[in-house]
C-alpha cells in the first residue's frame, strides 16, 4: 500500500481495538478531532472506508479488517527493531501491562511486580484489575494470568502454580451462627459468591463444588467485595489460601470437606515471543508468582 507509514498505522490500530476516536485519542495522547482527521485522510489516501460509526462506536469494514492484519505486522516488525536496537542491559525498561483477575491483582502482583521494578527502575508495570478474559490480539494487555488456559488464538500459555481455596468467614461469626460441621449445615448460613451469569471461567464457579448449598445470597462480580463481605461478618465465602495471611480475622472451616485446587496461567501474544523485554519480564513474574504463593500458602 502505497504512501504508508508506522504513524498512520499506529492511529488505524488504536481505533481498531479501542473502538472509538476518544478512547484511542487517550492512549495516543491526541485530541480525538484529531485521531479522526487522521482515519479520515488514512481513508482517503487508500480510497477505501475502513471505520462504519455505529452506537456501540467505530467497527471495522471488511477493508479494515484486512488492514489490521498488515498493520498488526508492521506493528510487530517496529517492535522487533526497537528491541533489537535498545541497549542490551541487565536491567528492564518501558511500559509492561498485566491483564488480571482482581484475587491475583490485588494479593499476589502488588507485591511481586514492586520487587521487580526495584531491580529495574526504568520499568513501568500496569496492572488491569478486570473480572473477564483480555484480548491480547486487541492489545489490551502485554501479559495476561488466567485460571484457565484458552484454547483459541495464536497464543503462548505458560502454566505459573497451582493455589488452593477453602471456605472461611470471621471468627466473630462462627461464634455467633449456628456449628458447621457438614456441608448441609451451610443451608442455615448466608453464603457469598460470584453472580451466576457474569462467572466469566468455569473455574470460578467454586459453590457449585459445595453440593446443595450452592446458592450464594450475596453475590459479586469481584472477589474482592466478596471477601471484603466475609471480613465485615456477613457470611461464609471460598476464599484463596494465599489471602488468608492478610486477614488474621478470617477462618478455615470443613477444610476436610472443601479444598479446592486451581491454577495460573500466564498467556502472551504468540508474536510477542521475539520481544526479548517481554520475555524476560514474564520469566521474573512466574519465579516471583510461584515462590510468593508457596510463601503465602505456608502461612495458612
Amino acid at each position: 500500500m502505497a504512501d504508508l507509514n508506522w504513524d498512520d498505522l499506529k492511529v488505524f490500530l488504536a481505533v481498531a481495538r479501542l473502538d472509538g476516536l476518544s478512547p484511542a485519542g487517550k492512549v495516543l495522547k491526541m485530541d480525538p478531532a484529531t485521531v479522526g482527521r487522521r482515519i479520515a485522510r488514512l481513508e482517503e489516501r487508500l480510497t477505501l472506508r475502513l471505520f462504519v460509526k455505529s452506537p456501540q462506536g467505530y467497527a471495522l469494514t471488511e477493508a479494515g479488517q484486512k488492514l489490521v492484519e498488515h498493520a498488526q505486522g508492521a506493528e510487530r516488525a517496529v517492535i522487533g527493531v526497537l528491541e533489537e536496537t535498545r541497549p542490551q542491559a541487565n536491567v528492564l525498561s518501558g511500559a509492561v501491562r498485566i491483564g488480571a483477575p482482581d484475587g491475583v491483582a490485588n494479593y499476589l502482583l502488588p507485591q511481586i511486580t514492586a520487587a521487580i521494578c526495584d531491580d529495574n527502575p526504568g520499568l513501568e508495570v500496569q496492572i488491569v484489575a478486570l473480572p473477564r478474559v483480555f484480548n491480547l490480539s486487541k492489545r489490551e494487555a502485554d501479559l495476561a494470568i488466567t485460571v484457565s488456559p484458552p484454547e483459541t488464538g495464536r497464543l503462548t500459555v505458560q502454566k505459573l502454580a497451582d493455589y488452593h481455596l477453602h471456605l472461611a468467614a470471621t471468627r466473630s461469626y462462627l461464634d455467633s451462627h449456628p456449628p458447621i460441621n457438614s456441608l448441609a449445615d451451610l443451608q442455615q448460613h448466608r453464603l457469598i459468591g460470584y453472580i451466576p451469569d457474569m462467572i466469566f471461567d468455569k473455574e470460578l464457579d467454586y459453590l457449585a463444588e459445595t453440593g446443595e448449598a450452592a446458592h450464594a445470597d450475596l453475590v459479586s462480580n469481584s472477589f474482592s467485595v466478596q471477601l471484603n463481605w466475609a471480613r465485615s461478618g456477613a457470611g461464609v465465602c471460598i476464599v484463596h489460601d494465599f489471602a488468608m495471611p492478610t486477614f488474621p480475622e478470617l477462618q478455615k472451616i470443613l477444610t476436610a470437606k472443601i479444598a479446592l485446587k486451581r491454577s495460573f496461567y500466564l498467556v502472551r501474544h504468540a508474536d510477542d515471543r521475539r520481544v526479548e523485554r517481554l520475555s524476560r519480564f514474564a520469566d521474573l513474574l512466574a519465579l516471583a508468582l510461584r515462590k510468593e504463593v508457596a510463601r503465602l500458602e505456608a502461612q495458612t
